[in-house]
């Protein structure tokens, strides 16, 4: 059974601190949330692993502060297992890593076929891990004993596990990408909000009309604000086909929504009050939103031969070269470069030259290795595609 501490106490909290700060090496850290349950991304568990030390798992809600674990463990590398999903609720906590080493990060770029934690653990040390928890509501207090256990697992082996991917990153030569992909993780900055969020309701396609779309913006911002009064998440008050529903029924009163059989969800009936109120204020309201929204996305690329052939050429010419390139590294082709990137510079066409398509990726947001390892090959193929078949020299008789 492994041993660990759970620290819900101040006392408790600064003695496993300086436990922390007197370990050796790198820190592996996990979190917990309360994804699909709760409206926030909030930590209800902080688990750190450092040798010489042992396991500490933290309690957020009960301690508060965090400063004396920052100040513990500020100067060392963390060591995550998919940091970006857990960076940002450890912000919130104002825990901020130094530098990070991310273990399914460089699973993915060493080109192991699985890059879960315990398919990972497995490969590397040979170690069976159980995942029957890792959808559990971890706002749950007090937390089963079997939840900790599973909680613990996830950072008592990360340390090994870091080491063995180091060893084997240098084998491949490839510990500047893992460098430069921890770097670029650890610095990325957070989506800004979208402009109208209501509009990723699912199921909002079906909806026809300015004045039904403003009555689906009503219901989406009235569940909004009562599952972030109750800090549950949204879709557990109303589902969002049950706002859609509701918005399609078009019922004329409180007594008829109620009557919607696909109006669901456990809020559904108790705040009754609350969506008619919202399909009112929808009704009335004059701040029509729009039908169609201006996008800057890139159309499907089964549509390109039709809406912009030139682009459709030098799509399908980088392709297979880039994903070449990506079998010669042994990554998938994404971690070598973000498809989204390759189409963007097909379409933008940003010159011919590997410096115009290198300043083009760094600009869409590609590291330096990424850029070295493609930029070059991305160019000799779009200039391939330029070439008509009436340009190209004929065979020697």
């Amino acid at each position: 059974m492994t041993e660990y501490s759970v620290i819900s106490d101040v006392d408790e909290f600064r003695a496993a601190c300086a436990a922390l700060a007197a370990g050796t090496g790198p820190v592996a850290v996990d979190v917990e949330r309360a994804s699909g349950f709760r409206y926030s991304q909030r930590a209800y568990l902080v688990q750190v692993f450092r040798r010489d030390a042992g396991v500490f798992l933290f309690d957020p809600p009960e301690l508060g502060d965090f400063s004396p674990l920052q100040e513990a463990i500020g100067e060392t590398e963390w060591v995550f297992h998919a940091a970006s999903q857990d960076l940002p609720s450890l912000r919130e906590l104002h825990l901020e890593p130094p530098s990070i080493f991310d273990t399914e990060l460089a699973s993915r770029l060493l080109g192991h076929e699985r890059v879960g934690l315990a398919a990972v653990v497995e490969d590397t040390l040979g170690i069976t891990l159980k995942k029957e928890h890792s959808a559990s509501d971890w706002s749950t207090r007090p937390l089963p004993d079997s939840w900790l256990d599973y909680a613990a697992l996830d950072v008592l082996h990360l340390i090994d596990v870091r080491d063995a991917l180091v060893a084997e990153l240098e084998e491949q030569e490839k510990t500047e990408f893992a460098a430069e992909e921890f770097a670029a993780t650890l610095t990325r900055l957070p989506k800004p909000p979208r402009e109208d969020p209501w509009r990723r309701l699912s199921g909002l396609h079906q909806v026809r009309g300015a004045r039904n779309l403003a009555v689906a913006r009503s219901l989406w911002q009235a569940r909004e604000t009562f599952a972030q009064e109750q800090d549950v998440s949204p879709g557990r008050l109303v589902p969002d086909r049950s706002l859609v529903a509701a918005v399609m029924a078009n019922p004329q009163s409180k007594q008829a929504l109620a009557g919607v059989k696909e109006f669901q969800g456990r809020a559904s009936r108790t705040q009754l009050d609350r969506w008619w109120q919202a399909i009112v204020d929808g009704r009335a309201t004059e701040e029509l939103p729009r039908e169609r929204v201006p996008s800057d996305t890139l159309p499907p690329p089964r549509a390109w031969s039709d809406r912009n052939p030139e682009a459709d050429a030098r799509l399908k010419a980088a392709r297979p070269v880039v994903e070449a390139v990506a079998e010669e590294l042994g990554m998938p082709t994404e971690n070598l470069l973000t498809p989204e990137f390759l189409r963007r510079v097909a379409w933008d066409a940003p010159g011919e030259t590997a410096e115009d398509i290198g300043a083009a990726l760094s600009a869409l947001g590609a590291r330096p290795w990424q850029i070295a390892q493609t930029a070059q090959k991305i160019a000799a193929a779009f200039v391939e595609a330029t070439q008509s078949p009436d340009t190209t020299p004929a065979p020697a008789s």
